[in-house]
């Protein structure tokens, strides 16, 4: 592997200002997808919001956020990653700013729709700086060190959020990011170097693929409104059936505009000729669907019925991430020995019954230790028996030259996932209008979507029982 023209080292200052800058900024991404649903209750009774309202503070960021990611990475590539990184953590702060100051819930939904791109430019960026600006014998333990301090920041996240939003304002989890941004522009400035993909530079713009993303997104944002209005306007009114119009004529005219610009597409529609990587990314969307759906419904139910604080709200799921945070590592070593399909038929099923367990929490919860904690650690324990696997799994799928665009996909179809459960799921179990504020009508739906969501991961191990398996080896070079 050839080293960049600029290097980095890790233990040298540039090196370890570069690194803070990818944390930092991922921290803020994370950092705003693990906490705005413990704000849900709070920014909901301040601005009148109604469950629709809440939905699309939620799916409006993951929408473009979902849509732009692959995008953004081959914008960094032509035009400079440090340069699109940085005008997306300026893009994520402006937006921020914009979020905490909403007076009502169109302006706070807008603003969460350019959050989302911003996110979209500065996902792939902190990864690509890294895979681009250290050397080969750093660049591994660079993209650990990320990895790891990133997810430390997503363990966190739920408790410096309850706090702020317990005692400030659900604003403030918006309002954090802009120091947050300050720190992380002053470090790329400064240690960052630029660096871009010269074939995608002489190319004139040929991987530049704005229609593939535009189609993308009004597809996703058809079905979405759909799915979000239907419970208010009717299955068979005019707008809902229109958004569905939309929302699959922009699917098919998308997969066609991909399909006709081959290789140079932003989704190479010829990575689906893997039966393993069309399963895979199957399996995506379903368990990630089961994921979103519970966390929204989770953090609503536990202040709003429960009755816990936000604080407490928060960290009632960090058990969760610190079992990813500790066993994602021992999970890819055991795909990498025995396969695939176990792990990841085995670890819905885990996670089903963890949820099924929370499903007894009620009003009458008392005990953490004893009502909660054990669903959680079930969950927990069987997402971190797909994650690892899944996302090497994906790579080891397609050829060494499709691994960017890829995992970009995949984690593209993950945010896909979670944001068709949040837009379906209220439809699914009757909740509409500002029935989250009523307990007992709230209590219904939490139990069904619980319900829903527990189906959804069953039949992820399905999918992996029948079309997962061990990835072919690469050829050794003779």
């Amino acid at each position: 592997m050839t080293a960049p023209a600029h290097a980095l080292r890790l233990r040298s200052g540039a090196g370890r200002g570069t690194l803070l800058a990818a944390i930092l900024a991922s921290g803020m991404v994370f950092l705003d997808s693990t906490v705005v649903n413990v704000a849900l209750p709070r920014l909901g009774a301040e601005l009148g919001a109604t469950i629709a309202g809440l939905q699309w503070t939620v799916n409006g960021y993951l929408l473009t956020l979902a849509a732009f990611v692959l995008l953004g990475g081959a914008l960094g590539d032509r035009f400079g990653r440090r340069r699109l990184f940085l005008l997306g953590v300026v893009w994520f702060a402006v937006a921020s700013v914009l979020c905490g100051l909403a007076q009502d819930t169109g302006w706070l939904v807008a603003a969460r729709f350019l959050q989302g791109a911003g996110g979209a430019l500065l996902t792939p960026g902190s990864l690509s700086v890294l895979q681009s600006s250290f050397h080969p014998d750093d660049r591994g333990r660079a993209i650990g060190a990320w990895s790891g301090l990133a997810g430390v920041t997503t363990a966190l996240g739920p408790f410096v959020g309850g706090w702020l939003i317990d005692a400030l304002s659900w604003r403030w989890i918006f309002f954090i990011n802009l120091p947050l941004a300050v720190a992380v522009i002053l470090a790329a400035l400064r240690w960052v170097p630029e660096s871009r993909d010269e074939d995608a530079s002489r190319s004139g713009g040929k991987r530049f693929d704005v229609a593939g993303a535009l189609l993308g997104a009004l597809g996703l944002a058809g079905v979405t409104y759909a799915l979000i209005d239907a419970p208010v306007r009717g299955l068979r009114s005019l707008p809902v059936l229109l958004a569905v119009l939309v929302g699959v004529l922009g699917a098919v005219a998308f997969v066609l505009v991909e399909r006709r610009r081959g290789e140079a597409a932003m989704l190479p529609t010829g990575l689906f000729s893997s039966r393993l990587f069309s399963a895979l990314n199957l399996f995506t969307v379903v368990v990630y669907a089961a994921l979103g759906g519970f966390t929204f419904f989770f953090a609503v139910y536990l202040q709003n019925v429960v009755g816990w604080s936000a604080v407490r709200t928060g960290l009632a799921t960090v058990p969760m991430t610190v079992l990813l945070l500790v066993g994602s590592a021992r999970a890819g070593a055991l795909s990498a020995r025995i396969g695939p399909r176990l792990p990841l038929t085995v670890g819905p099923v885990i996670a089903a019954a963890g949820l099924l367990l929370l499903r007894r929490v009620g009003p009458g919860t008392s005990s953490y230790w004893v009502d909660v904690l054990p669903g959680v650690l079930l969950f927990g324990l069987g997402l971190t028996l797909v994650v690892a696997p899944l996302t090497a799994s994906v790579l080891a799928a397609v050829a060494d030259r499709f691994a960017g665009v890829a995992s970009g996909f995949n984690n593209a179809a993950s945010r896909v996932g979670g944001l068709l459960a949040v837009a379906a799921l209220p439809l699914l179990v009757g909740l509409s209008g500002t029935g989250y504020q009523q307990p007992a009508e709230l209590t219904h739906a939490y139990r069904g979507a619980l319900a829903w969501c527990a189906g959804l991961l069953l039949a992820g191990a399905v999918t992996a029982g029948l079309l997962v398996h061990r990835p072919p080896r690469p050829a050794r070079p003779s």
